[in-house]
């Protein structure tokens, strides 16, 4: 399959939310990529499901939400409810995991898990064949603009090597120092889906980087 490209929302301007939610309507973009962080699980605060559900009412890309938050369970179903088309958990904040991905799945959504740079992808080994995507974090999960972590492109082999083991259906997603300069490699290493924030609204013509990401090989 081609490559999927989420923008990340994080790094859109906030006081014009509607034109950076217009530009990615109008680009090649797949998804949509929206971080939720409580200021717990994570250094920092985003936003919640009112800025969410506005999102979804001006959105023609599916809404690829990755929750940075603890105990995400207490909300799965506002979050479906919000607009969430995929709904991606930390590794590191569930501690059923198992069920938390088959309640995603059960209320429609693609479950994903998300791990942080310091966790092995080799824990995932018998959660994937109960989930949609594996989310890898390339930078510490909490500020956009951080510099991608090189140890990443191992990561990212050696879980492109279980999935392709146990024939799953499983998609790799990158989050963290995305753009036109790594995808590529990142590309040839085995991941699917793209997530790029300030590569993409931080640039002149963010269409025109989103259609770059879109077309690399």
């Amino acid at each position: 399959m081609d490559h999927l490209v989420s923008p990340s929302l994080l790094a859109a301007d906030f006081g014009n939310l509607g034109k950076s939610i217009k530009l990615v309507n109008e680009s090649k973009a797949d998804w949509l990529h929206l971080d939720i962080m409580d200021g717990v699980f994570v250094p920092n605060i985003s936003f919640g499901f009112p800025v969410m559900e506005y999102v979804r009412k001006l959105s023609e890309k599916p809404l690829d939400v990755h929750l940075m938050i603890i105990d995400p369970d207490r909300y799965i179903t506002r979050f479906r409810d919000a607009g969430a088309a995929i709904l991606t958990v930390q590794y590191e904040a569930c501690t059923h995991l198992q069920r938390t991905v088959t309640e995603i799945r059960n209320l429609g959504m693609k479950a994903g898990v998300a791990v942080n740079p310091h966790t092995p992808v080799s824990l995932l080994k018998n959660t994937l064949p109960f989930i949609d995507m594996v989310l890898i974090m390339t930078v510490n999960p909490g500020f956009g603009g951080q510099k991608f972590i090189l140890e990443s492109y191992n990561k990212i082999t050696e879980l492109r090597d279980m999935i392709d083991r146990g024939a799953y259906n499983v998609l790799i997603e990158v989050d963290g120092g995305i753009d036109t300069g790594n995808a590529e490699a990142l590309i040839r290493s085995g991941v699917n889906v793209l997530v790029a924030g300030n590569s993409v609204f931080g640039s002149e013509d963010p269409v025109l980087t989103i259609k770059r990401l879109k077309t690399l090989h």
